[in-house]
Formats: structure tokens, sequence, C-alpha cells
């Protein structure tokens, strides 16, 4: 009933404005596509954590039906293909996707994975990062047909730096484990310790020996294990854990030998969404996410709506769909997008990641969001989270 009431009203305006008509019945079809590439690998210590099938697709749909509220009144329409992959199939996959003409990739990939797809793509396509953290990324390994929508490992690390050394904790008990991914989280959080003048007292390494982590026994043994890994440390005030791999990290609370307050991986983490947002809007995004996936919303999701996102405001505001004219727009100086943060999200020139506040939460709670206030910078108060124009090592090779 509701669509055809709608088709009759157009309809109707058609007969005095014949370029509504034009624009009604042609619209500019902006094609995207989100490829996410599944790796193999441990289930999450927590049964709750289990990903769903439309991890990352539910963010993209929300984002298109978005996206084609304000498009369907600048003629503009658009549509985002969701493709599941493997590592081995997902370079065949953006070809065929490149060889359909779509220009905006969002990818949902690791590290490595994430670099070999912009190469990939070249100037084809433009990458959205919509995962991978790594430094690096944004560094040496930058790359100028790639926008970083993901927040990095620094932004998280000083982030949660800020809110630690506001509450007056600045002596850590670092852990971190035995994974690469691990150790790039763990060299984000002493680059931040020196940056905002946190004290690591004592550093030690979880190894990883595989195993069982769900069965029945399980607890019964890490109540039995923590305790002694984490005792004789150096006097601290919290236990900071990096473990991006799910190893080990969220066993310390309640088990280390000194009751100490865990953050990192566990404990107060740092993410760049939360179920739990409520403000700023927030409550009404997360009920329509809500009315179309029938779950919470996951970082993941709000990732992939953000990145497309970013498609739908440059293609509102420049008015157009040619692909260059999104991409330079996206950025320029001149773009911002909301994001349900609390302040406009906008792109740093220097290495393409897209600002924003990082959320420091719990298992059910907001706890804070950072930047925390007494952090000041001279452009951008979001610049305090992050590598800085000073400090980049990201040099674009232009075409």
């Amino acid at each position: 009933m509701f669509k055809g009431i709608m088709t009759s009203m157009v309809g109707l305006v058609a007969l005095t404005s014949p370029i509504v008509a034009q624009t009604a019945a042609d619209p500019v079809l902006i094609p995207a596509a989100v490829l996410r590439v599944d790796r193999e690998g441990l289930p999450p210590i927590s049964r709750l954590d289990l990903p769903p099938d439309d991890l990352g697709f539910a963010g993209a749909r929300l984002a298109i039906e978005d996206n084609d509220t304000t498009g369907r009144f600048m003629g503009q329409d658009f549509d985002a293909t969701e493709v599941a992959t493997t590592p081995d199939a997902a370079m065949a996959d953006l070809d065929r996707l490149l060889s359909d003409g779509i220009a905006f990739v969002v990818v949902l990939a690791d590290d490595q994975m994430t670099l070999d797809l912009a190469d990939r793509a070249g100037d084809r396509a433009l990458i959205l990062n919509a995962l991978a953290r790594g430094d690096r990324l944004r560094g040496a390994d930058c790359r100028l047909n790639t926008i970083h929508v993901a927040p990095s490992h620094a932004m998280m690390a000083d982030g949660l730096t800020q809110f630690l050394m506001w509450k007056n904790w600045p002596r850590w008990f670092l852990i971190e484990g035995s994974h690469g991914v691990d150790t790039d989280f763990a060299d984000a959080l002493r680059r931040s310790a020196v940056k905002f003048g946190a004290k690591i007292v004592e550093e030690r390494v979880y190894e990883d020996t595989g195993g069982a982590r769900r069965t029945d026994s399980g607890h019964v043994q890490v109540q039995k294990q923590m305790p002694v890994f984490t005792q004789r440390a150096a006097e601290h005030d919290v236990v900071v854990a990096a473990d991006e791999t799910d190893v080990f990290a969220a066993y310390l609370p309640y088990q280390t030998w000194e009751p100490r307050p865990v953050a990192g991986s566990a404990g107060l983490v740092p993410r760049s969404w939360h179920p739990a947002m409520e403000a700023w809007g927030a409550s009404q995004f997360q009920n329509r996410f809500e009315a179309l996936a029938n779950r919470p919303m996951r970082e993941e999701d709000y990732q992939t709506w953000l990145a497309l996102r970013l498609i739908g405001e440059a293609a509102t505001r420049t008015g157009s769909g040619d692909v260059q004219t999104l991409k330079d727009f996206m950025l320029s100086q001149d773009f911002e997008v909301a994001g349900f943060k609390g302040q406009k999200l906008t792109m740093r020139d220097w290495d393409h990641q897209l600002r924003q506040p990082i959320l420091l939460t719990t298992g059910q709670l907001m706890i804070s969001v950072s930047p925390q206030e007494q952090y000041l910078h001279q452009t951008s108060q979001l610049d305090t989270l992050g590598t800085d124009r000073p400090e980049t090592e990201c040099e674009f090779e232009t075409p």
C-alpha cells in the first residue's frame, strides 16, 4: 500500500515537473561491494561471540537503506554486492567485482589480505578497509587507493591510555599474546604509554599452546593457571592485555594474582562501536539495525555501515555519481560524515584514516569515550588518537 501511494505521488509530480520525472525514472546507479574474507580458526572463547553469518553484511544493508533514503530525492540509487570468500578465492572474487564495473570495495579482511587486495585493485577501485587495524597499513605499507574506516591499533591504544591516565593508573603490567597481531597491538600500547606518560613496569608473553578452550574442565584449568601466570609481577595499577587473537585475555578478570583491573583486550576494551551505545541518536540507530538484523550491531557491522555511508555522503554532497568525483571529495578537507559518536568524522590526508572517537566499554556498558577532554590538539582533538601528521611514515606513491 505504501509503495502504491508513493508511486501515485511521483506520477502526479511528473505532470508538472519534467525534470523530476527524468530523475525518478533514470536514477544514477552507484554500485559498491562488500568483500568479506573468512579465515578458518579456533572458535571464540565465549559462545556468545560466535560470528553471525551476516556479519558485516547486515551493516551494509542498513547503509544502503540510509543512502537510498536521501538518494531517491537526488536521482541516485545505491547498491552493495555481498561476497563471503576465502583467502584462496579472494583475488578471483575481487577481479570479478572489478570486471562488473564496481569501483568501491569495502574489505573485511586481515592486514596482509587487505594490503594484497589493495595492490590487486590498483587504480581500478577504491578499497575501504572496514576491519584491519594494523598501523603499517597506515604507515610504511600505506596505499593511495585505500581508505581506513576501521580504527588503527594506535587509535585504540591511545583512546585506552588517555582514560587510564585520567584514572591515575600509570603503572601497567602488560601481557601480550604470541601471535603477530597481538604483538602489533602490544607495540601500539607501548608507544601510547610513552606518548601519554604511562610506565610499563613489567611485560610477559602468554604462549598459545593450542588445545581446547571451551571444554568442561576449561574454567577449572584457568582458575589454577592464571593466578600462577600473573604472580610476582612488579607493583602495578592495571593489567593491560594485548590479545587480538582471543586466546587468553577473557580469562584475566578475577583470575589475576593481585586484585587489579584489566584493560585492553578484556575488561575495559576500546572499540569502534558497542551495542550499549545510546548517546547522540545512537538508540534509534541501534533500533533500526536490530529490526533489520534481529541481533545487536557489532564493530564489523558498524565499520561496514560507515564505509558505505562515506560513499552515500559524498554522492549527496557533490550531487554526482562519477567515481573520481566521489573519491576526490571523500579525501578532501570539505568532507565529513555523521557516525553517531557526538561529532563529525573527517579524513586524515596523510594516511587516509577516518578520524573518529574511540568507545571504552565493558561487556554490558559504555564507560567512556576518548579523546578525553584534557587532551588538546592544535588542529583536531581526534588527532590525539593514533598517528599524527608529524609522526606518519606514510608516503603515497602517486601514479
